[in-house]
């Protein structure tokens, strides 16, 4: 071989390096050694030689070529592919580019985003033992055993005619033979010795039910729309917008059917780990054990075995949160996104991806279907349907005999007028009373955990707040205060810090404090309260929720997490305790998250045969949102949000881009601000259409773990042109000096407010 075919047969590797910093996030090239040329592919993590000392660092191949960008003499060594670690799987690499591009985050930060599991974990196995012999064979050896008082190896092929296998620890164990005992055998043909993997999971205990349902008449026809599409390969996106209770899964799982039919893999994704439970309970009667659940709350090596059982094509379905979307499928299908409208499919840390946006593309690079359901779809998710964008499937009534519960709308101003200073209104205690009396279950809503919102004194007006958040704490019923953004912990006093009062109380309501008022006034009554103090333990969702479904408790009390997705047949009466702690949010989209909580609150009531009730208690009776919920009119709801953003630009009819800068010191943060505040005005001074800057200066939340923060807010009704704003300002701030130490964030089109 020449000199010359050596050089061209030399290999090459684009890379990006395993560390978050702007200055780094570009592509660096290595060189593929001849050693280690079998084992460095696409998605590798290696470890290489960086900077002017060599460092050792660790990084991913982005890409493998022939030919060298670069002088071939001034290109390093990868010096091995690190042990323990998990490629990265080519179509995720391309999700990963997506996300840089679309949401303004390092390559680093978003291939650790579609990295769920990264690790290998030591599998757990089993060894057993079967005989390699017919049993006619087997008991003539037996014999022969018995005769020449071969005890332990007839021991064995006794337990193995009775049983038909038996475990490696108990050939050892019951019969003393040695694993070098049983290889001699398996050699001399007598056994064989087999090893499977014990697949972690936490569902294995789940009991399979089969009760297929029969659809209706509109169920049919959204399943056969969708059908027809993909048998035909047109594999597009659907908004399944069904009322509650209308039977949205219903359709899924035979969508799910009819894709695993042909050979392929589905996602689907729900917003919260609460919802995995009873969403699986759901899926494992149809599916069985070809399901894997992937989500946070799960130990490594469970994650790590569903990760396995989908790349090796074991599991068909895969269901989990937002993270879920990255599961290495070999063959996408289907994605679903099951009450699309939550905030919790935007991420709320860098990259700030939407899941529906995400899966958008993985469906097109997969030549999958994506599905969005929900009864109160986002505004900008049920224009697109309008527009065509979507394929819009309507469910308009509840599946089966179910009818849509009765709403009543409590005024509390007048509770208050009228002398009642309870937390429930009049209407709300007697009929919780009357399902107490008829054996019947009560779901409330309040959208606050704790005891109570906030401490001040009584006496000078000070609120006790965290000393590293710009947040007030919030007082527990075990006499602590804790802050909900960084979790510092102070024991409550009754002096104030500020004028040494003793008038200090707590005020506001929280989950703990309606457990104790509902103790109080009903005493007979068994209550459970789900929150995220209550589920902080692994499987404390699951193990309230079954609870609730066994008719072991009359009440469930929760925040948000009790109102999504849940259906249990013997709820008839839920009851929204405070409806206006979502509505005066200094958000934009305000009053759709308030109409989506009713909605959704609303929907737990009367799903089974006998009728519901809701009760919303409310200090803005005539608000269209509360309205809307109240008449479980969509439209209505739609008609007046739409106008209302319409005329102020706000999405889907505008854009926005939310700019959160972030340092250690006040100062630095405020200049960081200003700096880009007027980068921005100068840009924009000569444009004919100029982006608007809207600039409230400190963000809602101005401290939070002593990190000071700032916004800006962009508004425009193209959405490249915020793109092409957002990639010149990330140029400056990489290059310049005054940014060093500056966090800088973009969240386009943001969910929250900041």
């Amino acid at each position: 071989m020449s000199l010359q075919e050596n050089i061209e047969e030399v290999r090459y590797v684009d890379l990006v390096i395993d560390r978050v910093h702007e200055a780094l996030d570009r592509i660096f090239e290595y060189r593929i050694p001849p050693d280690l040329d079998h084992a460095v592919k696409t998605g590798s993590r290696v470890i290489v030689p960086f900077g002017s000392g060599n460092r050792e660092t660790a990084g991913y191949v982005i890409a493998v070529k022939n030919r060298a960008d670069w002088d071939p003499d001034k290109i390093k060594d990868i010096l091995r592919v690190e042990e323990g670690s998990l490629p990265v799987e080519s179509q995720l690499i391309r999700l990963a580019s997506f996300i840089r591009s679309q949401y303004g985050s390092t390559m680093i930060q978003a291939l650790r985003t579609v990295m769920p599991v990264r690790s290998k974990v030591r599998p757990r196995t089993e060894t057993r033992i079967f005989l390699a012999m017919d049993k006619e064979e087997a008991g003539s050896l037996l014999a022969s055993y018995d005769r020449r008082h071969a005890v332990r190896k007839a021991a064995l092929l006794r337990g193995l005619l009775n049983q038909g296998s038996m475990t490696r620890e108990e050939c050892i164990k019951d019969c003393r033979l040695s694993m070098t005992d049983l290889r001699k055998m398996e050699t001399a043909g007598i056994l064989e010795i087999r090893e499977r993997i014990l697949w972690r999971n936490p569902y294995e205990k789940l009991e399979r039910r089969e009760n297929r349902v029969r659809l209706n008449e509109e169920q049919e026809a959204a399943f056969d729309q969708f059908r027809e599409n993909y048998d035909r390969g047109d594999h597009r996106v659907y908004l399944l917008h069904g009322i509650t209770g209308s039977g949205k899964t219903e359709v899924y799982l035979e969508m799910i059917r009819h894709v695993i039919g042909q050979g392929r893999q589905v996602i689907l994704l729900v917003p919260e780990i609460s919802l995995t439970w009873q969403t699986v309970r759901r899926f494992y009667d149809s599916f069985g054990d070809r399901i894997a659940v992937m989500n946070s709350r799960m130990s490594a090596g469970e994650r790590f075995d569903a990760a396995e059982r989908v790349r090796r094509g074991e599991a068909d379905l895969v269901i989990g949160p937002r993270s879920a979307l990255f599961a290495p499928v070999r063959d996408l299908g289907l994605v679903i996104i099951d009450e699309e409208h939550d905030h919790a499919f935007k991420s709320d840390i860098s990259p700030k991806y939407h899941a529906a946006e995400v899966a958008r593309c993985r469906a097109h690079l997969s030549g999958a279907s994506l599905v969005l359901g929900s009864a109160t779809p986002l505004v900008e998710s049920y224009e697109k349907a309008l527009k065509g964008d979507y394929c819009l499937l309507s469910l308009h009534k509840r599946a089966g005999h179910a009818a849509l519960p009765g709403v009543e709308i409590v005024d509390l101003r007048e509770e208050f007028r009228q002398g009642n200073r309870s937390v429930f209104s009049r209407s709300l205690r007697e009929k919780i009373l009357e399902r107490l009396s008829r054996k019947e279950q009560i779901m409330l809503f309040i959208n606050r955990r704790g005891f109570a919102g906030f401490v001040s004194c009584r006496n000078c007006g000070e609120v006790i707040s965290c000393p590293h958040c710009d947040v007030s704490l919030t007082y527990h019923r075990d006499h602590r205060l804790r802050c909900h953004y960084c979790g510092y912990e102070t024991a409550f006093t009754e002096v104030c810090p500020s004028c040494g009062s003793a008038h200090v109380a707590a005020f506001g309501l929280g989950t703990e404090k309606v457990e104790d008022a509902l103790r109080e006034e009903f005493p007979q009554a068994r209550v459970l309260r789900m929150d995220t103090d209550t589920t902080r333990k692994k499987h404390a969702h699951e193990e309230i929720l079954k609870a609730f479904s066994e008719g072991r408790a009359d009440i469930l009390l929760g925040t948000q997490m009790i109102v999504k997705g849940h259906d249990y047949a013997n709820v008839t009466l839920v009851g929204v305790l405070a409806a206006d702690l979502s509505l005066f949010d200094r958000d934009f989209r305000s009053g759709e998250t308030t109409f989506q909580l009713l909605c959704q609150a609303a929907g737990r009531a009367g799903r089974g045969d006998k009728a519901g009730q809701v009760v919303i208690q409310t200090y803005r009776p005539d608000h269209y949102a509360i309205r809307a919920a109240a008449n479980h009119s969509y439209q209505d709801f739609y008609e007046n949000e739409s106008a209302y953003r319409k005329m102020m630009a706000y999405p889907p009819y505008g854009h926005m881009m939310a700019i959160l800068i972030q340092a250690a010191r006040k100062e630095e943060a405020w200049l960081a601000h200003d700096r880009v505040r007027r980068m921005l005005e100068i840009s924009q001074a000569q444009e004919e259409d100029p982006v608007t800057i809207l600039d409230p200066g400190p963000a809602m939340i101005s401290k939070i773990r002593d990190v000071y923060r700032y916004v800006l807010y962009l508004k425009h009704r193209d959405k490249e042109r915020l793109s092409d704003l957002r990639c010149r300002l990330e140029k400056v701030i990489e290059e310049h000096e005054m940014f060093a130490g500056i966090h800088v964030q973009f969240d386009t089109d943001p969910m929250n407010v900041y």
